[in-house]
């Protein structure tokens, strides 16, 4: 019933094909799968030729197989069989006299690899992870869209903010690529977004009153027809209380905010920063109180990160995996453009500055030198007009729709679901920004995946809040869409 009264009051028209009714429900599924499946076909076509060429979850899983945690390496590719002697962040296993032993160990969280398991067994090292990556991809747009169902939100502004996501960021070229890398990225956020999706059904003041508070800035006043601006909040969904009032509250742990935090955990098992997104499960959620919120969550979120930890500890003789240290010393002497610092740790204050004058103002090789009487065109390799950088670019520059956040962030420190959200990213993206590597080689900066789940919600409220889809957010979001079309297609004639 709430979600009914949101959807007509908060949400605009009361005549929104997506109210809570047996037909609005229908009518969210059909849309949902069939944004899905575009969202597939999409995927598949931008990358038809699909080489596999870097599948280091398909070796790990052949591995487990195998009976073992080590994968082998170096392999040589034959008529018949891959190879990956050209992966370089795979830790050689050496023997008590220093003798490589044909194996090596991948430093990449295994839940991709996990995934893969049953296409291994079928069809071995062969198997196609860059299509089952697209699959997966196209799954989690649909999960995109449930997640933004559990906000009233206007049929538009979560169609178009659905729509942005699966083609106006670079989710688009991960989810095309499908490599090692973007694999990884690809199985986090789903499990963020079914983590996020969670805990707002279990909070539906705090839907509510984001999405109202942002119409009543859109439109001055009250929501037509609605009293929740003055009502005071139930007991279970106290608004910023920080201990529950009744020590009843605390004789349990929450079961949904649990299963929420156990879904973020399983997503840093596959990026491991994901789990920084914890605030956001500490302020919105069901469990009546941030403590109890946060406690639950947490309980939950430990598990799978506790079983990684394990998992590394028992198969390397370390908590946080080694093989990330040799492959961050193999790239900073191997490639100097990078600008890597072999005197600087994995993870480094230093690197913020220069890590964040990438994700904000990267920009692409404007008419780079060509041969003499060479004339300039927009797809040709020898002589573009314009190239990506494989290092990155700016996030704003090619993905302009998340400029659409901006005006939610108004409520920032009053809405918890504004408050969440914005500590989630900044959280996420200032320990991603302290890593040596921000990706390469990339197109966009394909790190902003971590806290994209996040983002979206701002992005849906800023919506709301600037009064629905009007012509300047398609501009921005047609540009976005048009951008990371470009990425794509730079990303298959470079061959990345």
């Amino acid at each position: 019933m709430v979600g009914s009264i949101a959807q007509g009051r908060f949400g605009g028209a009361r005549d929104d094909p997506l109210v809570e009714t047996p037909e609005g429900r229908r009518w969210s599924i059909a849309v949902g799968l069939a944004l899905a499946a575009l969202a597939l076909l999409i995927y598949v076509a931008s990358n038809p030729h699909r080489y596999n060429f870097y599948d280091h979850f398909t070796w790990q899983a052949s591995a487990w197989l195998e009976g073992q945690v080590s994968i082998r390496f170096p392999v040589a590719a034959t008529s018949t069989s891959p190879g990956n002697d050209y992966f370089l962040d795979v830790l050689p296993v050496l023997d008590p006299s220093g003798l490589p032993t044909g194996r090596g160990l991948i430093p990449y969280p295994p839940l991709p690899a996990v995934l893969l398991l049953p296409f291994v067994a079928v069809w071995g090292l062969t198997t196609d992870a860059e299509l089952i990556a697209a699959i997966i991809g196209a799954i989690d747009i649909g999960l995109a869209w449930w997640m933004l169902g559990r906000l009233p939100l206007r049929f538009a502004i979560r169609v178009a903010t659905t729509i942005f996501f699966a083609v106006g960021t670079v989710f688009w070229y991960s989810a095309m690529e499908g490599t090692t890398w973007y694999f990884a990225h690809i199985v986090a956020v789903g499990f963020t977004l079914l983590a996020i999706g969670t805990a707002l059904g279990g909070d539906r003041v705090a839907a509510m009153e984001a999405v109202g508070s942002q119409w009543r800035a859109a439109a001055g006043g009250e929501p037509p027809g609605s009293e929740y601006g003055t009502a005071t909040p139930s007991r279970r969904f106290a608004d910023w209380t920080f201990w529950p009032k009744d020590r009843l509250d605390l004789a349990w742990v929450d079961r949904r905010q649990f299963l929420a935090g156990f879904a973020l955990g399983l997503a840093a098992t596959a990026r491991l920063t994901v789990v920084l997104g914890l605030p956001f499960l500490a302020l919105v959620g069901s469990g009546g109180s941030i403590a109890r919120r946060g406690i639950s969550a947490g309980l939950g979120a430990a598990i799978p990160v506790f079983v990684l930890l394990t998992y590394n500890f028992i198969t390397t003789g370390h908590i946080f995996h080694p093989a990330y240290e040799y492959t961050y010393q193999l790239e900073a002497y191997g490639y100097p453009q990078l600008g890597y610092h072999t005197d600087w740790s994995i993870e480094d204050l230093r690197y913020v500055p220069q890590n964040l004058a990438l994700m904000l103002f990267g920009a692409p090789s404007v008419l780079p030198p060509c041969d003499p009487g060479v004339t300039p065109s927009l797809f040709d390799q020898t002589c573009p007009v314009v190239v990506p950088q494989a290092i990155g670019m700016s996030l704003p520059l090619t993905s302009p729709g998340y400029l659409l956040a901006i005006p939610a962030l108004a409520r920032f420190g009053r809405d918890r679901l504004v408050t969440g959200a914005v500590a989630a990213i900044g959280i996420i993206a200032f320990i991603n920004l302290m890593h040596f590597s921000q990706g390469w080689v990339q197109f966009g900066y394909r790190f902003s995946n971590d806290f994209a789940p996040f983002a979206l919600l701002l992005v849906a409220l800023g919506l709301v809040r600037l009064g629905g889809v009007g012509w300047r957010a398609w501009i921005l979001i047609g540009l976005s869409v048009v951008i990371n079309l470009w990425g794509v297609i730079w990303g298959q004639i470079l061959g990345w």
